[in-house]
């Protein structure tokens, strides 16, 4: 099945969203500086700065499947740095087809490479190509549908990877103390706008040394909440007590 990619019909990929516009409305838990009187990532006069992203429909591909794809020795080239440092939106995009030939065009490719190929969707998404397409966290492929991946030079078919990824938020070890959370610990997102005000439960934290105060969630929670015209968010700690 090749078939060349309608280069003008190229959607974005990720709509990054600053919410905020400074400290975290949350209350502090921890240390609110590190150590040596240096900033953690992504903090602003000391304190974290919260930002909520849209991540919509993307694919992120193995170095074999970028060739594939693209033609042999292709590499994934950089068009736009994303939030967190060392990640990029490709200029590359693929088709993702579905069963009965159901497709999606010009999905963007997510960089760097990883070691197994994903394709992450929102529900409106699965259902147009007519996949089945169960939630999960980055990386939890197992036991998930397939689909075919259309670009320039070939085909690829993956057996499986295609997610409704399930919403995080990213932080550093600081942030983390702020909040007074650790890693795998479930937070709650708190999004108010005119006459669709939501409190997202469930948001995972992904914490790591090098990362920035991003939650992702996809374009129909996006658009769910109006994110675009929110007027406050809120990252809180979950204190529920429920078990996950």
């Amino acid at each position: 099945m090749n078939q060349t990619i309608d280069r003008n019909q190229i959607e974005q990929l990720v709509r990054n969203a600053l919410r905020g516009g400074g400290p975290s409305a949350t209350p502090a838990t921890g240390k609110s500086a590190s150590a040596g009187g240096i900033s953690p990532p992504g903090w602003i006069d000391g304190q974290p700065n919260l930002r909520v992203s849209i991540s919509a429909r993307h694919v992120h591909l193995t170095d074999e499947h970028v060739e594939t794809l693209f033609g042999a020795g292709s590499v994934l080239e950089p068009d736009k740095d994303l939030y967190q440092d060392g990640f990029y939106a490709a200029k590359q995009t693929v088709m993702v087809v579905g069963p009965r030939r159901r497709m999606l065009p010009n999905v963007r490719v997510l960089g760097p490479t990883r070691n197994f190929s994903q394709v992450e969707l929102a529900l409106t998404d699965s259902i147009s190509l007519g996949i089945d397409a169960p939630i999960r966290h980055s990386g939890k492929i197992e036991g998930t549908p397939g689909c075919v991946l259309v670009g320039p030079a070939g085909t690829v078919q993956l057996d499986q990877g295609v997610i409704r990824a399930a919403r995080h938020v990213h932080m550093n070890f600081s942030d983390a103390d702020h909040f007074g959370v650790k890693n795998g610990d479930m937070m709650q997102l708190k999004i108010k706008s005119h006459d669709c005000s939501v409190v997202f439960e469930d948001v995972l934290v992904r914490a790591d040394e090098a990362a920035k105060l991003e939650v992702h969630i996809d374009t129909d929670e996006g658009n769910a909440c109006n994110l675009d015209a929110a007027c406050e968010v809120e990252l809180r700690k979950d204190d529920c007590n429920c078990k996950h």
